[in-house]
């Protein structure tokens, strides 16, 4: 860095953020933007993506524009900063005009650090004739385009109000741009330095790597069950979200949450703005809430003491499992992603894409995405490589931290009884959907088989030895590795495909994984404790999380503005006993020293007093 900037920079970082340095690229990406130049940023969730942003803004002439896709947590990004005694503002539809006057006087005056704006916001005229007339007298520092995947239209998230925003480039030409995203493979990234004219930008990609979370997928027979069982045992009282694919499942499981004595709440499109919004809020400020929600729910989410993120369904893509995964653990501390799907879930999104009124170029990409999430999901190997093999990322080693890593899943020779699961798919005419088959297969003396014949052909009472779950297992694995085909149009039928001739003529060996019982109760001995602090500390990390409650609450904000668990975590280690030990704790800055560092010195001699 540029020894000017670097000072500048780096005292900001310590006396406002109160951190003792830049952590990966921060420093390169903030001199870029800070020397007026444009960047195009990939950094992992919890890597820092808003000091990259915020710092250069504090540094150069006038105030920072970021670009938010969501209003509905505007206030509480605004809250944050003010808590290190920013000048911070937004402006949205939640203001009355009067209070938008009043932002826009202050924005002249050079009152404001930071604007917070959606996209719809930042396009009308009268925004923009302001902001011409900010840039005019050299009062816009720079331009933040925040989750700026959503200007891909290959992305899940796309919005199409962002591939407006191309007209930064050409109207504001001397002003930096930085665009920030932590979800993007190769294609999605030339589009979105394409539509945002940032062809030229900088390219910072930090990785996709998040150490501190634990991936596991299974297949439990009760998925809900093997879910609470999960969280009983790894994450009581901690805060969460669980995410289903339908409302129905979201409203469902959140009322059964309750009735287990969690504290939960739904979150769906469906669901009133009011109560959306209160639920949101809940989450940001209380701890140990559970959110079960649709994928409606988590863009912009900065709460980082999100212990784990569920999935009772398979996402679209491996994308949406990355970005709605990578909610968990924000601080650094561990964090688990913890999935259950079934056969039903992959029929159900087949249905839905093929129903969906997109081209078939869109179509194909999406059952391409989908093919990977599968694959991921039935992978034998370490789920952490082909994370980050997907996203370009070769040559990792296995990670040690995935399910796969700590009980490695028992594979076996399952060319027979593939062959049998094929044969009374082609035997049956491949009109019949996996129940039927798998009732054929063991001899199921029904009335349909038997109005249908079925129970004459040779297939049937083949599989006697196995039971419906093992069939079931392994015509959902027949399918996932292509196999078989859902016939949407025939109700979910099945059917062959050409992959399946070398196996049925014994060609082939299927080498496949045996079922899981269940993945609810954690089998490995070492797993790590899910406290961020020492047993024997333990007591004073819950002190010091009750006064920031009590703080937080009396300002009415979330509890993670006053401090998060990781500084807590680090407060419990130093125990500071005055300021000058208290400004050694990583996340106290001045503003936060002075408004905080007294009462939380005191709780901790009150603490040290009482065990001598």
């Amino acid at each position: 860095m540029d020894s000017a900037h670097d000072r500048t920079a780096l005292s900001v970082l310590q006396t406002i953020y109160g951190y003792d340095g830049f952590r990966g690229d921060q420093a390169a990406i903030i001199d870029t933007v800070i020397g007026g130049d444009d960047a195009l940023v990939l950094m992992p969730t919890g890597g820092g993506k808003s000091l990259c942003y915020q710092v250069p803004s504090l540094v150069r002439r006038g105030f920072g524009v970021v670009v938010s896709p969501l209003i509905a947590l505007m206030q509480d990004q605004v809250d944050a900063l003010r808590a290190l005694d920013l000048d911070a503002a937004f402006i949205n539809s939640s203001l009355t005009h009067n209070e938008i006057r009043d932002t826009e006087a202050r924005l002249r005056r050079g009152d404001i650090d930071l604007l917070y704006v959606a996209p719809e916001r930042l396009l009308m005229p009268d925004m923009l004739a302001l902001l011409d007339d900010c840039a005019d007298a050299g009062n816009i520092a720079l331009f933040a385009i925040d989750e700026a995947h959503c200007v891909s239209q290959w992305g899940h998230d796309f919005r199409k109000e962002y591939m407006g925003l191309s007209i930064l480039a050409e109207r504001f030409p001397e002003v930096p741009r930085i665009a920030l995203t932590a979800t993007a493979d190769e294609r999605t990234r030339e589009e979105i330095a394409t539509n945002l004219g940032l062809t030229e930008a900088a390219r910072f990609i930090s990785g996709f790597d998040r150490p501190n979370i634990r991936y596991a997928i299974g297949e439990p027979d009760n998925a809900r069950e093997a879910m609470y069982a999960f969280l009983k045992e790894n994450h009581p009282g901690s805060a969460g979200i669980v995410y289903c694919l339908s409302r129905r499942k979201v409203e469902q499981t959140a009322e059964w949450l309750c009735k287990q004595g969690c504290d939960a709440v739904p979150y769906h499109a469906g669901l009133d703005a009011a109560t959306r919004e209160l639920h949101q809020r809940r989450f940001l400020r209380e701890d140990g809430l559970i959110v079960v929600a649709t994928i409606a729910f988590g863009m912009g989410i900065d709460k980082p003491d999100v212990r784990f993120v569920c999935h009772l369904n398979l996402p679209k893509s491996v994308e949406a499992y990355y970005q709605e995964t990578g909610r968990a653990g924000r601080d650094g501390q561990p964090a688990d992603a913890w999935m259950a799907y079934g056969l039903q879930d992959v029929i159900n999104l087949r249905s839905m894409m093929s129903q969906s009124e997109a081209d078939e170029q869109h179509k194909r990409v999406e059952h391409q995405k989908l093919e990977s999430m599968l694959g991921l999901a039935e992978l034998t190997t370490c789920r952490r490589q082909a994370l980050l093999s997907y996203f370009g990322e070769s040559g990792a080693a296995a990670c040690g931290n995935c399910d796969n890593c700590l009980n490695p899943p028992d594979t076996w020779d399952a060319t027979i009884d593939a062959q049998k699961a094929l044969s009374c798919v082609g035997r049956t005419g491949q009109r019949f959907g996996v129940n039927y088959l798998v009732d054929v297969l063991r001899g199921a003396g029904s009335e349909r088989i038997q109005r249908f014949g079925h129970d004459e052909l040779a297939v049937f009472g083949l599989g006697k030895e196995r039971s419906a779950n093992e069939w079931r297992h392994l015509y959902r694995q027949l399918i996932a590795k292509g196999l078989l085909a859902v016939d949407v149009d025939g109700h979910g039928s099945v059917v062959l495909t050409e992959q399946a001739r070398p196996v049925l003529r014994g060609e082939v060996e299927l080498q496949l994984r045996h079922l899981r019982k269940g993945n609810g109760k954690s089998r490995d001995s070492s797993r790590r404790s899910k406290a961020p602090v020492a047993a024997e500390d333990r007591p004073l990390f819950e002190a010091l999380r009750g006064l920031r409650k009590q703080l937080s609450d009396a300002a009415g904000v979330p509890a993670y503005v006053v401090f998060n668990d990781a500084t807590l975590a680090d407060m419990v280690a130093i125990k500071p006993e005055n300021s000058d030990q208290m400004r050694m704790v990583s996340g106290v800055g001045e503003a936060k020293l002075e408004r905080y560092g007294e009462e939380f010195i005191a709780a901790i001699q009150a603490y040290t007093e009482e065990q001598a």
